[in-house]
């Protein structure tokens, strides 16, 4: 009896723990939506989403320049970390010595935790420098953003893609190669396709931390808000203008800072949302 009391004493603990974490989020969504949506529906979310001049002491609250931004440097990033971490993740759990395997991981784990302002600062010294010089433009660009950003995902993907290639069930490879297959056939054909799912999730959560990263964009990506019209021009994410504005914003300046981060909220919902729904149409088939 002592027994089973204890144990549900800790299931209903640990049920208000999670309705705690569900209820903090939705008090800050909340929050935002309450100081944010107000001056949105008051100047028409057409001027905020399809705006193009931001400057909200003199009535511009156009946010198109900032969205379009985030969206490049995001994809930008992408385009740099999947294909190196899905190919890390890969080496570890399928090519890499257990020596060698057991160097390299620790090694991504220091990474996760180098401080974002670390990574803007190897921005500026090398980043910034080597595009200034070799390829033009003022240095604080884009691209520089999509490099040091997707730099700084990589931990994020990498960790989850390995556990979720090392969670496959050995048989699959194993029959792959019984009937044939050759090691990168069995990998290729058989492991990734089962652990997809698991991939996925870890590219949206990489996605995640590329939208929401602020400091290191806002040292090297020249803060400009204006639409870029190439990788070397400066631009300015949506992050980036919360963080550069809120400190000395007031009135409407400050509730359009809050409908900037309404706008971030409900850009992240729909990444997560449609993430979630291709995990499970994958795990379905």
């Amino acid at each position: 009896m002592r027994a089973r009391r204890g144990e549900a004493l800790i299931e209903r603990v640990l049920l208000f723990l999670a309705l705690s974490a569900v209820a903090m989020l939705g008090l800050i969504a909340v929050f935002i939506f309450l100081q944010g949506l107000p001056i949105m529906l008051e100047h028409g979310p057409g001027s905020f989403l399809l705006g193009m001049r931001w400057a909200p002491t003199k009535g511009g609250f156009g946010l198109l320049p900032m969205i379009l931004s985030s969206v490049i440097v995001t994809l930008g990033a992408m385009v740099i970390a999947v294909p190196l971490g899905l190919a890390c993740a890969i080496f570890l759990s399928e090519i890499a010595p257990r020596r060698v395997a057991n160097l390299v991981r620790p090694a991504i784990q220091l990474l996760a935790g180098i401080p974002s302002v670390v990574f803007g600062f190897i921005g500026i010294l090398i980043v910034v420098p080597l595009i200034r010089n070799y390829l033009g433009g003022p240095g604080l660009s884009v691209l520089a953003a999509t490099i040091i950003l997707g730099i700084m995902v990589l931990p994020t993907l990498i960790s989850i893609a390995e556990d979720a290639i090392e969670a496959v069930p050995k048989p699959y490879k194993e029959g792959a190669m019984a009937l044939g297959c050759t090691h990168s056939q069995a990998i290729f054909g058989v492991m990734l396709p089962a652990a997809r799912g698991g991939i996925l999730a870890a590219i949206i959560l990489a996605m995640g931390r590329a939208v929401g990263e602020t400091m290191a964009v806002i040292m090297v990506i020249g803060n400009a808000a204006i639409i870029p019209q190439s990788p070397l021009d400066p631009a300015r994410t949506l992050t980036s203008n919360i963080a550069l504005e809120m400190g000395y914003a007031a009135g409407e300046h400050q509730k359009a800072l809050f409908a900037t981060g309404v706008v971030l909220f409900v850009f992240i919902m729909i990444l997560n949302s449609v993430a979630t729904l291709r995990v499970v149409r994958g795990d379905r088939r």
